[in-house]
């Protein structure tokens, strides 16, 4: 009668459903109800294709219930599930009055690293190939702001390998050089339309033990970087909330820089849809640099002295 198994309870190798107790098998199947002695031979559901993989469960939406190609599979992420690695740090933020291409498009635009998320980008790369769209991106932070993906220190040094294995899941990883350590990161950033002007976002981390460290301060870690992917996807929210959608963006330089990532996925949602074989749309590269980054380190300086000129004022 259309309760929500979601909100149900795993009862034996059923989900129970919380309206009447019905259970359902993982075939769609509803294999008992406690109360009947027989189980209607229409009592069934939709089935869903899923995987589970790197301590996460993944399901395969297809309007004609087509499995996935096998070049889609999600892989498998190094150090997960050993002595070595922390276990993930996760949170959830609903989304209201934004698309989820909004955070698509970040992989390509690298500005907004500064402006938004007070980083400074000193290397940026974009690789699009298949259904794979990667950013490779070196980064300091900037000196007027302190954020929890540094962990305290000013003068950190962030190396970032994030690619979108499709239009909504993606995985960074992360090299972070602070107060003398090297602290290895994997970043999940996934995310779902409930609505066309809503979204879920999921995001989870998981961090590489620093000897002599032990698993409370290794958790605690996590979770404090985690607080720090927040408060920039926040930051990101603040923006999307405010802004007009735009198809094509104008160009820095024309041609294909500014087109969003949202864009280029429409083929690989078409080959998925309709089965085609690999998507052979030609390997882009692109390496940037800020051209003018003498102007954007005298902003920070600029507000560094402010900063200070207020704090002393403050203290007299």
């Amino acid at each position: 009668m259309g309760g929500n198994l979601a909100h149900g309870t795993v009862k034996g190798d059923s989900i129970a459903c919380p309206f009447h107790d019905w259970r359902w098998g993982g075939n769609g199947k509803c294999t008992a109800i406690p109360y009947a002695r027989r189980v209607p031979p229409l009592a069934k559901t939709r089935a869903w294709i899923t995987l589970e993989k790197n301590g996460q469960l993944f399901v395969w939406h297809d309007p004609q219930g087509n499995p996935p190609p096998a070049e889609v599979t999600i892989p498998d992420i190094e150090g997960f599930g050993s002595d070595e690695w922390s276990d993930w740090s996760w949170n959830t933020l609903t989304i209201e009055g934004s698309h989820c291409r909004e955070i698509v498009d970040n992989v390509v635009d690298m500005a907004h690293f500064f402006y938004v998320h007070y980083s400074f980008p000193k290397y940026f790369k974009n690789i699009f190939e298949g259904h794979v769209a990667s950013q490779y991106m070196e980064s300091v932070g900037r000196e007027d702001v302190i954020s929890g993906t540094n962990y305290g220190d000013p003068n950190a040094v962030l190396r970032s390998d994030a690619s979108y294995f499709g239009p909504s899941y993606m995985i960074d990883w992360i090299k972070s050089e602070a107060n003398g350590q090297i602290i290895e990161t994997v970043l999940i950033n996934c995310h779902y339309p409930i609505s066309n002007n809503a979204f879920v976002l999921q995001y989870g981390a998981m961090v590489k033990k620093l000897p002599g460290m032990d698993d409370e301060a290794t958790a605690a870690m996590a979770a404090q970087f985690t607080e720090g992917v927040e408060m920039g996807f926040l930051q990101d929210v603040e923006i999307w909330k405010n802004k007009a959608p735009i198809d094509k963006p104008a160009a820095l330089g024309g041609g294909r820089p500014g087109l969003p990532v949202a864009a280029l996925v429409q083929p690989v949602l078409h080959r998925c849809r309709e089965r085609h074989g690999r998507h052979d749309e030609a390997l882009r590269i692109r390496d940037r640099h800020y051209p003018r980054s003498g102007e954007l380190e005298a902003e920070v300086a600029e507000n560094v002295a402010a900063r200070d000129a207020q704090a002393l004022e403050t203290t007299s």
